[in-house]
């Protein structure tokens, strides 16, 4: 059997996906960026492939993406994470029936980005100057108001009055508003209500940059936060379709690239 490796190195953590020739997923694993990208990124596939007993000899090709794509040497390619996104998107939502918009929240960024029938990415935008409104910032919320951010969703369903602005654009402002809130005896749950409402709006704002079309697709770690995927929701006003595994959307991607190259290069020779 022939195996591909799609290697997503991001800034705040390397998410590693290999599939098989066929495109299945054979196994993921996910680790911290730390300082030293290269050596993270070695080591978590090495560990990823004595976990699915898979000889190194047995990878074929191997596609690196992300903010530290062209630090992994040894990769055979490495492209950009939008195009690598959009091929991983419209494979893991195949069921689900058409993708035309991305959303896309990673630690220190987030994206947008319009596709047409064919799956070709035809726009995108991003914001990568604020962590307010990336997964960063639901981090310092949940430190702040002592919970682990995967508690944060069921706290959002468990408030009940009008979710409470927090419309500082900046995370650390918006960290002194949180303070001042929980100041004002306003409860936990409406608080985390108030932020990801103050997300969702943001979000929102970046998609319409590039044209809300039907069939939108939201991956990356906070799409696991199943409340702020129910205000993106409210506030976009369409359903939203969530991957099983949507951390590594875009090394899938990568590695779907993988296969398809390889095959080329086969045919070319």
């Amino acid at each position: 059997m022939k195996y591909f490796v799609g290697i997503d190195i991001g800034s705040t953590s390397i998410k590693i996906t290999i599939i098989d020739e066929n495109k299945n997923l054979v196994g993921y694993k996910i680790s911290a960026s730390g300082s030293m990208f290269y050596k993270y990124a070695q080591e978590t596939l090495n560990q990823l492939l004595d976990e699915l007993n898979i000889d190194t000899n047995d990878i074929v090709y191997t596609v690196s993406t992300g903010y530290g794509r062209k630090l992994y040497k040894e990769a055979d390619e490495n492209i950009s994470e939008i195009t690598a996104n959009a091929v991983g998107a419209r494979a893991a939502a195949k069921d689900f029936g058409e993708i035309k918009t991305i959303i896309n929240i990673g630690g220190q960024d987030s994206k947008a980005i319009s596709l047409d029938n064919e799956g070709n990415v035809t726009n995108f935008a991003m914001n990568d100057r604020c962590a307010a409104g990336t997964g960063k910032f639901l981090d310092v919320v949940a430190l702040k108001l002592e919970m682990d951010v995967d508690e944060l969703g069921e706290h959002h369903f468990k408030s009940t009055g009008t979710p409470l602005s927090v419309s500082s654009t900046c995370a650390v402002f918006a960290e002194s508003e949180i303070i001042g809130l929980l100041g004002n005896n306003h409860t936990v749950e409406d608080i985390v209500c108030g932020v990801h409402y103050s997300i969702a709006k943001r979000i929102v704002k970046l998609v319409k940059r590039v044209g809300i079309k039907k069939g939108i697709y939201f991956d990356g770690g906070p799409a696991m936060n199943e409340g702020l995927v129910n205000a993106i929701e409210n506030e976009i006003g369409e359903r939203i379709f969530i991957p099983q595994y949507p951390q590594i959307t875009t090394s899938f991607g990568a590695a779907i690239i993988g296969v398809d190259s390889y095959n080329y290069e086969k045919e070319a020779i």
